[in-house]
């Protein structure tokens, strides 16, 4: 009779062992996540991966958030035994502070786990004086920051335009502009540029009685509270005249 009882014990968990191999099953690779400390106002995103680890086709019917704050979308709702889709998850920060944990679920045919949990967390900070007039401040942009002229034979005068951009929301107020050495010249087309207006800046560089390779610099000062110095940085080659 031992072996008999041995026999149908082996029938039974080998058939368990089976059933747990069929149909579809979700399988999130990470079912939390940490926005950290954002500003009240920001929105951000994450993007939970899922895949299918069963042996029958998953099917996603349903994506639902916790609250309005968030918006979740997957990539594609069917998927093939060992396919993997993204579920994007946005966050709106405004008028909301300190900790917050929200929930997107996620149902499907997966008969084990038909409605799987996703969380996420975010401690909200309050916008400070500061952050505001951050926002409102000039934004200066370079069209370059540094340019190669190459080989230059000595005596020639060689150019560089670059255009200045004021991308913020105030104007923005171009003050002094440094060169590293009297090799260099600089002529801008305005001093002052309002939002999203822009202007020119030439650059000349005066090869005479230099050679060899040399790196120079132009620094331009504004009122720019993020980024008050701006570099351009000029290298050249100076070669002599053949003999």
């Amino acid at each position: 009779m031992k072996w008999i009882s041995t026999i149908f014990l082996i029938i039974i968990f080998s058939t368990m062992g089976l059933a747990q191999v069929v149909g579809p099953k979700i399988s999130p690779i990470e079912t939390n996540y940490n926005f950290g400390d954002i500003i009240e106002g920001a929105t951000v995103s994450h993007e939970f991966m899922i895949s299918n680890s069963g042996d029958d086709a998953l099917q996603i019917t349903n994506v639902r958030a916790s609250c309005g704050c968030t918006a979740a979308k997957p990539e594609k709702n069917k998927l093939n035994p060992g396919e993997a889709t993204f579920i994007k998850v946005d966050f709106n920060s405004s008028g909301r502070k300190g900790l917050q944990k929200k929930y997107v679920y996620i149902f499907s045919n997966d008969v084990d786990q038909p409605r799987l949990r996703l969380e996420f967390r975010a401690n909200i900070i309050p916008r400070s004086e500061k952050d505001v007039a951050l926002e409102n401040a000039p934004r200066i942009v370079l069209s370059k920051t540094q340019h190669n002229f190459g080989d230059v034979k000595e005596g020639n005068i060689v150019e560089l335009d670059v255009t200045v951009k004021n991308n913020g929301l105030s104007n923005l107020e171009i003050g002094d502009i440094k060169t590293s050495c009297g090799c260099t010249a600089v002529l801008l087309t305005k001093k002052t540029l309002g939002p999203g207006m822009s202007g020119d800046m030439k650059i000349e560089f005066d090869t005479s009685n230099r050679n060899g390779t040399l790196t120079r610099t132009v620094t331009i000062n504004s009122n720019d509270p993020v980024n008050p110095k701006m570099t351009v940085t000029l290298m050249i080659n100076i070669v002599g005249e053949e003999t």
